[in-house]
Parts: structure tokens; C-alpha cells; sequence
């Protein structure tokens, strides 16, 4: 049996023989893994009564440490969304009661995000079913093993991309 992407390489070899198509064995791969757990963690932050990308403003204000606070821009860098994308988002979580935004007594300018008890509670709560989710999309199709060895092939073209740690340890 073989995958879709199989099928589209296939098809170009078919029509280009003369095109080195192996690249996207591997991107279009990616691609549609990328697909295929994106819709699985949706239904995941759905039943909680969130998009992926308000789990991952909260998760990332979590991820922080107390008091769980972090300026707009640290987190649409974090994010990699635009200003705009993440001034929707904060105003969508506010409205919910799963953060605060605060100016900074000391420089009117600055914003502070802060995480809620409520927002706390949450992202705690769905970070569990959360990683339980990726476990189980995981277990379905590599042994642990080959997930080893998929994090280490993935970390490294992440880190030769890059896109590496900004821990300054």
C-alpha cells in the first residue's frame, strides 16, 4: 500500500521524467502530516471552547512561568503571527475571561498579558488531553523508536534551517 503522496510523485514522474521529484516525497509528506494532526488537535482545543491558536497564546503565556505575563509583541513572536492577527486573538481569550491586558504603570505605552486563574485552569486542563492527543496520533503509526528517531531528523533540519533555541542557558 503507499501513500497519496506516492500517487502525485508517480504522476510527475510520469509527465517529467526528466524532474528529480524526491523532494517532495519528503515535503509533501510533511505537508500532509502537518494536515492530518492539525485536524485531530482542533478537535482537541474545540471541545474546550478554543482555536489552536488561542491554546497556543495561553499555552505560551503558561510556558512562561508566574505571574504568566508577557507584552503582545513577545507573544506574536512567539506566534509568528502579525500584531493585528494577535490583537484578534487577545481580544477573543479577554472576552472569554482567559486573560488581562494591563497597561505598564511605569511606561503608559506597554502592555502586559496576564493569564486569569480561569485562563490558568484551562490551558492546564487541555495541555493534558493535548499531549494525549499527539501520543495517540503518534502510537497510531511509529513505534517509539521512530519517533526518536523522526524528532532527532526533524530537530536538525529545524536547527540547520535556523529556527534554533533562544534559551540563552
Amino acid at each position: 500500500m503507499a501513500d497519496r503522496v506516492s500517487d502525485f510523485l508517480a504522476q510527475w514522474e510520469r509527465e517529467r521524467p526528466d524532474l528529480d521529484v524526491s523532494p517532495m516525497g519528503v515535503i509533501g509528506r510533511l505537508s500532509r502530516v502537518s494536515e492530518i494532526t492539525g485536524r485531530a488537535l482542533s478537535r482537541t482545543f474545540t471541545a474546550h471552547g478554543l482555536t489552536s491558536g488561542e491554546f497556543d497564546t495561553l499555552a505560551t503565556l503558561r510556558r512562561a512561568g508566574s505571574p504568566f505575563t508577557l507584552t503582545p509583541g513577545e507573544l506574536a513572536a512567539s506566534s509568528m503571527v502579525t500584531g493585528a492577527a494577535m490583537t484578534n486573538r487577545l481580544q477573543r481569550l479577554e472576552d472569554k475571561g482567559l486573560l488581562v491586558r494591563a497597561t505598564d504603570p511605569e511606561n503608559r505605552r506597554r502592555v502586559h498579558v496576564r493569564l486569569t486563574d480561569d485562563g490558568r485552569a484551562r490551558v492546564d486542563e487541555v495541555v493534558v488531553e493535548h499531549m494525549r492527543t499527539e501520543q495517540d496520533l503518534l502510537d497510531a503509526h511509529l513505534t517509539r523508536t521512530q519517533q526518536g528517531e523522526l524528532a532527532a531528523l526533524l530537530a536538525t533540519f529545524l536547527e540547520s534551517s535556523g529556527d534554533v533555541s533562544m534559551r540563552r542557558d
